[in-house]
This record gives structure tokens, C-alpha cells and sequence, in this order.
């Protein structure tokens, strides 16, 4: 097994592609799930060795993948990053409640949480919980400090819950086509 020090850059990344349904009048025919699938398989692949492995011309399957951008089923092509071997040993997903007594507590509280560099991901709800952030940290010295000086300094919290990743067992970002 490699250690992360011999790693490559593009070794510690995982490249992919983003896919979301727009309308119900949108349809896909095979060549378009043809493209998406093998594209969600090996989202590293430029558009003309996207056409050879599906068998259709470059020009056909650039416009095909124009399409699909324009359209929104492609919401686009990123990095998937691997913060463990980056050094951040440590994810925290927290569970807030806002006391929502002022109107604008949502839009505060999640401003607030954007200017924050170790919250990757912020997602709303609704139900008892309003909003889940997950944040990152190197190790739980760092964590304490983000969740001192940052996170208890958010806006409109009325209770606020902790929970530490332990593993995770599986990331699905393709969708069976």
C-alpha cells in the first residue's frame, strides 16, 4: 500500500461528474444514458474518448454533452478530494435547531456558516432539525478551536448537535442509467 506521501496530486483526487433531472418532459434516449454512464464510470475521459467507448462520432456526443449541460442534467465536472490524506482527520456532522423567532434566521445563520472554511457542505431541512453542516478538522484540538471561536459564534442557534464520522461506508454519486 502507498503511503500519502507518494501519491500523486491526481492520485489524491477523484474527478466526476454531476448529474440531476430537470423536468419530467426532459427525456433521455440511449445514447444520452449511454454518455451519462460511461461518463459517471470514467468522468476523466475527454469527449472524443467519451464517442470511441460509445461507439458514436465526437461531434454527435459533443453536442450530446453540450445538451446536457445546457439543459442542467450536467451540473458539472469537479474534483472529489480526499481531505483524510490532505490531513483532516476529523468530520463532524452538526445537527442545528434555529430559533426562528426572527424572520431572516435562516438567511443569517447560513451567510454566517458560508464564511466558515471548514464547512464543506450545509444542507436545510425541514422538520426539528433546520440545517446540517459538515465540518472538517485536522484532528480534535483543531475541531474544538473551529467550533469555539466559529460555529458557537453562528447566529439564531437554539440547540445545536454533534455527530462524529466514525467511517463512511459508502459515497454513491453515479445513478444506474
Amino acid at each position: 500500500m502507498a503511503s500519502a506521501g507518494d501519491m500523486s496530486f491526481l492520485a489524491k483526487m477523484k474527478l466526476s461528474c454531476v448529474f440531476a433531472w430537470i423536468s419530467d418532459d426532459f427525456m433521455l434516449d440511449d445514447v444520452d444514458r449511454r454518455l451519462l454512464r460511461v461518463w459517471q464510470a470514467e468522468p476523466s475521459l475527454t469527449v472524443a474518448e467519451l464517442a470511441e467507448r460509445c461507439a458514436v462520432s465526437p461531434l454527435k456526443a459533443a453536442r450530446r454533452v453540450a445538451r446536457l449541460e445546457e439543459t442542467g442534467v450536467i451540473l458539472g465536472r469537479h474534483a472529489v478530494i480526499d481531505w483524510r490524506v490532505l490531513g483532516y482527520a476529523v468530520s463532524v456532522s452538526l445537527r442545528v435547531t434555529l430559533d426562528k423567532t426572527q424572520g431572516r434566521a435562516f438567511d443569517e445563520f447560513i451567510d454566517a456558516a458560508r464564511g466558515i472554511a471548514e464547512v464543506i457542505e450545509i444542507q436545510t431541512f425541514l422538520g426539528q432539525v433546520d440545517v446540517r453542516l459538515s465540518v472538517i478538522a485536522r484532528d480534535m484540538d483543531h475541531y474544538q478551536q473551529i467550533y469555539r471561536d466559529h460555529v458557537l459564534a453562528l447566529p439564531h442557534i437554539a440547540d445545536i448537535e454533534a455527530l462524529m464520522t466514525v467511517s463512511t461506508v459508502q459515497v454513491r454519486e453515479g445513478l444506474p442509467l
